[in-house]
């Protein structure tokens, strides 16, 4: 699977984005981050699973930085899962694909 399952967005767009899903799965990421690695496919896996329903993009936390503080995050990776464009769930570190799905189905 190629990385365009989960596009990655910029600050500038993050609220747009926000808005055309009732839900929203983002996750921040960096290139460096070995756990972050586990996460991609599973974050690839969510966007497929639920298409058209959830919306699943990726951010790099080092070029958007202040995204990344806005939240109050400290450590990668981190899963934001928002609906209506509003902060619903948070899940930071390596996670089983199910605690993302669960959190996803508990939204739907």
């Amino acid at each position: 699977m190629s990385s365009e399952t989960v596009p990655y967005v910029q600050e500038s767009e993050f609220d747009d984005v926000l808005t055309q899903e009732k839900v929203v799965v983002v996750d921040f990421t960096a290139t460096w981050c070995g756990p972050c690695r586990l996460i991609s496919p599973l974050m690839d896996q969510l966007a497929e699973a639920y298409k058209g329903r959830v919306k699943v993009v990726k951010i790099d936390v080092d070029n958007n930085k202040p995204i990344f503080k806005k939240f109050g995050l400290r450590s990668i990776p981190a899963v934001l899962i928002f609906q209506d464009g509003k902060l619903a769930e948070t899940i930071v570190g390596v996670s089983p694909y199910e605690q993302f799905t669960a959190a996803v189905d508990k939204l739907l």
